[in-house]
């Protein structure tokens, strides 16, 4: 999995499916992560236009994977329940994403195997430093460095 999670940290774009305005889910938290490290970031939300991350920052939104600006080159960390999670990783197989990162919470054990199958590097599951398994917030600055990437917080 450390693999693939280095090969998910190489990409020069990242998006956050289930990207959320409240700063109180994951889906701001991961989204604001990848913005703070300075890197190029795209919510995933058919509901709203665009994410306020602070007074200066307004992200605008995709409605899916399908309308990435350039998605073979963007790796998508995924922060939904696991009855939509698998439908975000068919359209992003479909739109030619190649690395993904199911969060604690966003899969079921069909949906990691789906994942882990299907893209090029599927990340997820038991393992990372965190107790809940492979995340973003607690393993991403590790991944970063391990491929290679300064891990400048803004």
């Amino acid at each position: 999995m450390e693999t693939a999670a280095k090969r998910f940290m190489v990409s020069p774009y990242f998006a956050v499916a289930g990207a959320s305005q409240d700063t109180s889910k994951y889906g701001y938290k991961v989204l604001a992560w990848y913005n703070a490290h300075s890197l190029s970031v795209t919510p995933l939300n058919p509901g709203r236009q665009s994410i306020r991350l602070s007074s200066a920052t307004v992200l605008p939104t995709v409605p899916s994977a399908l309308s990435l600006p350039h998605p073979s080159e963007t790796s998508l960390s995924v922060i939904t329940p696991p009855a939509v999670t698998r439908k975000i990783l068919e359209e992003a197989k479909e739109a030619g994403v190649k690395a993904v990162w199911l969060q604690p919470g966003s899969f079921d054990e069909e949906g990691l195997e789906y994942a882990v199958r299907e893209f090029e590097a599927g990340v997820g599951g038991k393992g990372g430093r965190g107790g809940e398994g492979w995340c973003v917030l607690v393993d991403g600055e590790r991944m970063m460095r391990a491929a290679g990437r300064d891990t400048y917080r803004l």
